[in-house]
């Protein structure tokens, strides 16, 4: 796509890189969506990719994930024995992409978590594992968001004007954690449908279970306790319609069905000590 309003790319921002922020910018990371549609309203491309951000930092605390970490570099990511569930989860994520292996070579981790689709796998992921989002504001100031609260809607986010993903902040408890997911399309390679991923801390019968892609928003239950087949359901069924999402891919009440059917699934799986 020939982005022809644009007339100019930043391409060494400064260190804080919301202080070059105006209307009528848009940060480029990857550019894998940006350069696919129309975009007439932005005049000005900041290029993040020349940031000195590490991709991945692994320490005792945690995983910490650079927002231009490309999707190649997270899928060659192997974890430490200790983090039994994040070796797989991260690489089902990564396969989750409507897109191809030549595309992750530019595709970003934070740049799909921003473009904030009901079915981007790095939501999906990064909810899963507990994780914080580190935000950079044009005026300086910096917060920090749970994962789980970022994404509001449909191509919706709490991002402000000239506000930035600096870095995701996987906690070393949840990797630490057995995972089970349950992911359906209506093609192999396709958008998700679904896409669920339940998680529970060593030695415990608890259960994190995390709903994605068939919602605007990313949905989570917890439970203390592992819970009966009924508890779920009605847990489930009590989300509200306006939250589940409905298009081409399937209906709210497919959808629903779906998200029914996989959470039994890995319910058992855990509870049984299943798969991790």
């Amino acid at each position: 796509m020939d982005l022809n309003t644009v007339t100019e790319v930043v391409r060494r921002p400064s260190d804080r890189p919301g202080a070059d922020w105006r209307e009528g910018d848009a940060w480029l990371a990857g550019g894998t969506w940006l350069y696919s549609a129309e975009q007439p309203h932005l005049r000005r491309l900041i290029d993040l990719t020349a940031l000195p951000w590490e991709p991945l930092v692994p320490s005792d605390a945690g995983l910490e994930i650079g927002a231009t970490c490309t999707v190649r570099d997270l899928y060659a990511f192997r974890a430490p024995p200790d983090w039994p569930g994040a070796g797989h989860l991260v690489r089902t994520a990564c396969e989750a992409f409507l897109s191809s292996f030549k595309v992750w070579n530019a595709a970003t981790v934070g740049g799909n978590i921003c473009m904030s689709l009901p079915a981007g796998p790095m939501i999906t992921l990064t909810v899963a594992l507990e994780a914080r989002y580190e935000l950079w504001a044009a005026d300086g100031t910096v917060r920090t968001v749970d994962a789980l609260d970022f994404v509001t809607g449909d191509h919706r986010n709490v991002l402000a004007p000239g506000e930035v993903l600096r870095r995701i902040d996987v906690p070393a408890h949840a990797l630490a954690k057995r995972a089970a997911h349950r992911r359906f399309s209506l093609t192999r390679l396709g958008r998700s449908t679904v896409f669920l991923i339940g998680t529970q801390a060593p030695g415990t019968s608890n259960l994190l279970l995390t709903v994605t892609a068939g919602t605007t928003r990313p949905v989570r239950f917890a439970f203390d306790h592992m819970p009966d087949a009924a508890t779920l359901r009605q847990s489930i069924d009590a989300v509200p319609a306006d939250v589940w999402f409905d298009d081409p891919n399937g209906t709210l009440g497919h959808r629903r069905h779906l998200t029914r059917h996989f959470a039994e699934e890995i319910r058992r799986e855990l509870a049984s000590g299943g798969p991790a």
